[in-house]
């Protein structure tokens, strides 16, 4: 079979078949940090504020690793798209090169920086001294996590979404069972408390990444050569950068902006911040169904809009965010009935529940706002229109959520209920600016491939 005989990538790929992995896989990626929280919490919640806000610089890390990794996931699905498979495995050995250097970097400066990190958040003495050891442990070795971020976003671009799934809850069972050997010091083991959940994680994540490269020379149609991780390729670091950076300014926007709300969230007291960490960490959640959707729409566009399938992409994307939309709100209202009992099984501080249990009503107004970012957002990079997001990002998250969160939760007094308001018009705001980019359709003209010739595909059958 000739390459312009087979069928096309896209067609072999359903939504279903491509996002359930990917649900789970996020739901267990969040697990992480909310296991430590979680078995934490039983020390105290002096301990898992700390560990929390020290989560929030190592969430940032690694949401900046992803920038590579989304333009690598839109690139590769461009060019699996449009039947160029050896160049996609090119292009995936330098972006996972990119991506380790990158990481060693930030696990540099983490470690040099972790305790004036934590300063600049407000947090008591006490608190500063646990997060910042907690911090520079996990932040020594969170190129392990840049890594692996960019090897899954190559095996998922080749609808292996499956394989990342096994790996990621294996890493969990790994990461469980070491908390408990070495928080609580169970069956003989040392009880190190913050620094065994620390060592924990890295432990779990050096295994994952491991499994991540067998998986990943297992399963690429065109198998990575040694040479292609050192080879440099200016057009192709162009094309990954064309996605990566914008997607890089649009987590710098959102996540400097949330740690300027934290700093403010602090300012109300200790109650609304251990609050703060208890939900963000369920809300988290929420939104992991709307993100599966919107990986693999991303996925399925890309490949689209790589074979230049454009009036088949505009309808899959609008039929993913109907989807998305409805069970996310049906999945936070079952949650709001049980409100209190979710908090409750973080503390039994009746203020935290009291206050908790309100903000989880407030989030059936704001998740589905959040989930037209999501979905539409990763579907707008698949097709190559990056730079449209981030300026709207920047200028609704700084003009809009900063300042109505200072003037909601601290000037007017409203509190940590005030602050969640401002996220929520913050979202819905962006939500339907990125509903009317996809429905002008000007992301047709930004598609980085174009599908291969037939002069191409017969100088690659020839090479082969």
């Amino acid at each position: 079979m000739t390459t312009l005989d087979r069928i096309p990538s896209w067609k072999k790929l359903s939504l279903f078949a491509v996002t359930w992995p990917i649900f789970i896989d996020s739901v267990l990626r969040m697990l992480l940090g909310t296991v430590d929280v979680f078995m934490l919490s039983r020390i105290s919640d002096k301990t898992t504020g700390a560990v929390g806000m020290a989560n929030e610089i190592i969430f940032f890390c690694i949401l900046m690793f992803g920038f590579v990794g989304i333009g690598t996931s839109v690139v590769v699905s461009q060019y699996i798209g449009a039947g160029r498979e050896k160049e996609a495995s090119k292009i995936s050995a330098l972006a996972i090169t990119i991506n380790l250097i990158f990481g060693i970097l930030v696990s540099i400066a983490l470690v040099a920086f972790g305790e004036p990190l934590m300063r600049l958040m407000h947090l008591s003495p006490e608190q500063i001294d646990i997060a910042s050891k907690y911090l520079k442990i996990i932040g020594g070795f969170i190129w392990i996590e840049a890594l692996s971020y960019a090897v899954s976003s190559v095996i998922r671009s080749n609808g292996h979404t499956k394989s990342v799934m096994y790996v990621t809850l294996g890493v969990n069972l790994v990461h469980i069972t070491g908390n408990y050997l070495l928080i609580f010091g169970n069956f003989g083991f040392p009880e190190w408390g913050v620094t065994g959940a620390a060592i924990s994680t890295i432990v779990s994540r050096l295994l994952g990444i491991i499994v991540l490269f067998v998986i990943l020379y297992r399963y690429l149609p065109s198998p990575i050569k040694k040479r292609d991780y050192v080879t440099w390729n200016g057009s192709y670091v162009k094309q990954i950068m064309s996605v990566g950076l914008p997607a890089a300014g649009e987590h710098l926007s959102w996540q400097s902006q949330y740690l300027m709300v934290v700093s403010f969230v602090n300012m109300i007291g200790i109650t609304a911040l251990n609050t703060h960490v208890y939900v963000m960490n369920v809300s988290n959640y929420f939104m992991a169904l709307a993100l599966a959707i919107g990986a693999g729409t991303e996925i399925i566009v890309g490949q689209m809009v790589g074979a230049g399938e454009m009036k088949a992409a505009y309808k899959r994307l609008m039929k993913s965010v109907k989807i998305s939309f409805f069970i996310t709100f049906v999945i936070v209202g079952i949650a709001a009935l049980f409100r209190r009992d979710i908090i409750g099984m973080f503390t039994d501080d009746p203020d935290i529940i009291t206050v908790g249990a309100t903000i989880f009503l407030l989030s059936i107004v704001l998740e589905p706002g959040r989930t037209f970012n999501i979905v539409i957002i990763n579907s707008l990079r698949a097709a190559g229109d990056a730079r449209f997001p981030v300026m709207m990002g920047v200028l609704s998250m700084w003009g809009v959520s900063v300042p109505l969160s200072y003037l909601l939760g601290v000037h007017f007094g409203i509190g940590l209920l005030g602050i969640w308001i401002a996220f929520a018009i913050d979202e819905w705001l962006r939500g339907v600016l990125m509903l009317l980019r996809w429905r002008s359709r000007k992301w047709e003209s930004k598609a980085l491939v174009k599908p291969v010739s037939a002069n191409e595909a017969a100088v690659t059958t020839q090479t082969m």
